[in-house]
């Protein structure tokens, strides 16, 4: 019976070892193109500028692509079941200015706590609408989240009627200042736990790889039992959600909000998925992949910036890196 059990226990060993492998390895699937990308993009500007690869550069990306980090996890689980959202940045300025609304002394003056709060509901309300705008009136994810984007921008703009709120307590705007064990400040932390709690739930959880599901085929999934229509409204709200929470940690940055913020951002926070492996089909992408998305936009626009490049100039090789990307997804799926 021992020498049975032991043989039972070699045997499992290295099955386990390679189940866990394979887990390890979905953590990061499809990320190796863009791996490689961000590899010798690294490796050219190290090679054509002197501060990139120092240590308070490398923060300072780390620093600035915070919020497009945070607001593309929320664009990758919308991106995973076939949808897309437009209203992200909109979102971002709505949740800001409602924050400082709520918070700031020349206004309401309920405290931080309080329109942090309030600024999570509502951006999660918003997320919801988009959500039950896909799936009760039956409206393309484009249009339903095009006509939010409207609709929050609007709403952002009649909170102060156009004005910005400057000032917030020391507190809060330390949170993005702060280096804590001389590298790490909170918002970063937050962004980088954040990526982690959601890489695990898509591939450690039946809900998040039913988000998988969906994007493949959510007519398959519906019959195969998976709530296909109350996991979108979710996913958008969850979205909505990430993008106040951004909106929120760009004003700790600023230490002001205004509703111009976020204007564009949903574009790059679309390419970070994309760039990062992810199918606007639906049903492949993954948190590691846009991770390294979202770190070689952060990567391009520093490297650009220390380059001396023109903004003009930016946004044009920005556009291309868009481009090839969603021509390599295309490419992909013919192959396969």
């Amino acid at each position: 019976m021992a020498l049975s059990n032991g043989a039972s226990e070699l045997k499992a060993g290295p099955s386990t070892q390679a189940a866990a492998g394979a887990k390890l390895s979905a953590l990061f699937a499809g990320t190796l193109g863009p791996l490689i990308g961000l590899v010798l993009l690294c490796l050219a500007l190290s090679l054509t500028t002197d501060t990139f690869l120092t240590v308070r550069n490398i923060l300072n990306v780390l620093d600035q692509v915070t919020v497009l980090g945070i607001m593309a996890i929320g664009m990758t689980l919308v991106i995973l079941i076939g949808g897309i959202d437009l209203s992200v940045g909109s979102v971002l300025a709505l949740a800001a200015m409602v924050m400082g609304f709520v918070a700031h002394p020349d206004h309401l003056n309920l405290g931080m706590p309080a329109g942090i709060v309030t600024a999570l509901v509502v951006a999660g309300l918003c997320g919801l609408v988009s959500g039950l705008l896909v799936t009760v009136t039956k409206l393309p994810p484009f249009i339903a989240t095009l006509a939010m984007m409207s609709v929050a921008r609007g709403l952002a703009n009649m909170i102060t009627d156009g004005s910005q709120i400057i000032g917030f307590p020391d507190w809060f705007t330390s949170l993005s200042i702060i280096r804590h064990f001389g590298f790490l400040s909170v918002t970063v932390g937050l962004m980088i736990v954040l990526a982690i709690i959601f890489a695990i739930f898509l591939n450690y959880r039946a809900t998040g790889r039913s988000l998988y599901a969906i994007g493949g085929s959510a007519e398959v999934a519906r019959l195969s039992g998976i709530p296909v229509k109350s996991l979108t409204n979710w996913v958008y709200a969850i979205c909505g959600v990430l993008a106040g929470l951004a909106g929120i940690v760009l004003a700790a940055r600023l230490d002001s909000v205004q509703p111009s913020s976020g204007f564009g951002y949903e574009l790059d926070t679309i390419a970070a998925v994309v760039i990062g492996g992810a199918s606007l089909s639906g049903g492949v992408g993954s948190i590691g992949g846009t991770a390294i998305g979202v770190l070689i936009i952060g990567v391009l626009r520093n490297g650009l910036n220390l380059l001396g490049v023109s903004p003009f100039i930016q946004q044009v090789v920005i556009g291309v890196v868009i481009a090839l990307a969603v021509a390599t997804d295309t490419w992909r799926r013919r192959a396969q």
